[in-house]
């Protein structure tokens, strides 16, 4: 009755390598990852656990080994599409490559010492840090703990930490290249002052390339690089005469277009040629039909896991910048 009432006793590796008839060290190989184990073994092993309902405790490997198969993402800017996307593609490629990946929200005014905390805590086996994330003292910290990081989308040069750079200078190019060959004239970008590293590095190649086309764009600066801004920062531009515009990202893209459509119908499309970058799924919606720039948050995420196991293997090696390419999106608004 005793034994009742404590409820069932949990399965542990031991009772799996007694049923599979191997060692307790053959059950713990056959869960790691690219660890020497006969085929033969690993399904016996598999099929033993199956039957017992046994789940490998990962934190407790962690507390053994020093490290676990966790990755910590740390992300800011949750409400962007975009950074949902990004997310997923980041923790889709970590699970196929046989990490666990521990998502870890922050923002411009977070306390930046609990999410450093946090990732030693679990004994990470490595770090992401996407763009809004203010990075500085979490690459200081991990380093000095021998935590392997890459950036996503910042400029930070810190020694020993790897970076995947959008490329904005070729975004800024198409996006000018193609409203100025739509016959715009009277040109802009809108940008947040000093949140993003990538928009405004995008938003500058956009004003170098109009220059260069013999067009003299001006830059609206705003607080963030979100929907809110872009439908304020729309009315500056009605009142202005522009016909061409470049927004940082499709979020505030989708801001200036709900207020220049105000009181327009879909079939006469907004008052100016818009363009955005991203390509989240809200671009392709009936609603909006944005005409983008393509930052393809796969093939990112496939270099910044490629660079961070590179790192894990190699923690010495110089850091490195890798660059994702670009490509235009035509839709109705450009």
């Amino acid at each position: 009755m005793a034994d009742k009432d404590k409820g069932p006793r949990r399965v542990t590796s031991f009772d799996v390598a007694r049923v599979a008839g191997v060692s307790r060290a053959a059950v713990s190989r056959a869960f790691t990852p690219d660890a020497s184990v006969s085929p033969k073994t690993r399904e016996k092993v598999y099929q033993a656990a199956k039957e017992l309902g046994y789940r490998v405790n990962y934190l407790a490997r962690s507390l053994t080994n020093k490290r676990s198969d966790l990755v910590g993402v740390v992300a800011a800017g949750l409400d962007n599409p975009f950074r949902t996307l990004q997310i997923e593609h980041l923790a889709r490629t970590l699970i196929f490559r046989n990490f666990r990946p521990i998502l870890l929200p922050t923002s411009k005014e977070a306390d930046t010492s609990t999410v450093i905390g946090q990732l030693l805590h679990y004994a990470v086996s490595g770090v992401i840090v996407t763009s809004d994330a203010p990075p500085t003292e979490i690459c200081e910290q991990c380093a000095a703990e021998g935590v392997p990081i890459v950036l996503i989308n910042k400029g930070d040069e810190i020694p020993f930490v790897d970076r995947i750079i959008s490329d904005d200078h070729t975004a800024g190019n198409l996006a000018a290249d193609h409203l100025v060959d739509k016959g715009a004239k009277r040109l802009a970008a809108i940008a947040a002052s000093s949140v993003s590293y990538t928009a405004r590095r995008r938003c500058e190649a956009f004003l170098a390339r109009c220059r260069q086309r013999g067009l003299e764009a001006q830059l609206f600066t705003v607080a963030l690089n979100d929907y809110q801004s872009g439908f304020n920062a729309a009315s500056g531009l009605i009142s202005l005469g522009i016909d061409g515009v470049f927004c940082a990202n499709d979020y505030m893209a989708c801001g200036v277009i709900d207020r220049l459509m105000s009181g327009r119908s879909r079939e006469d499309g907004p008052a100016m040629r818009v363009i955005g970058h991203d390509n989240i799924p809200q671009a392709s919606w009936a609603a909006y039909e944005l005409t983008t720039i393509r930052q393809p948050c796969d093939l990112q995420a496939d270099q910044a896991i490629g660079l961070l196991m590179s790192r894990m293997a190699k923690p010495d090696m110089t850091a490195r910048v890798e660059f994702t390419p670009v490509s235009l999106i035509k839709r109705r608004t450009a």
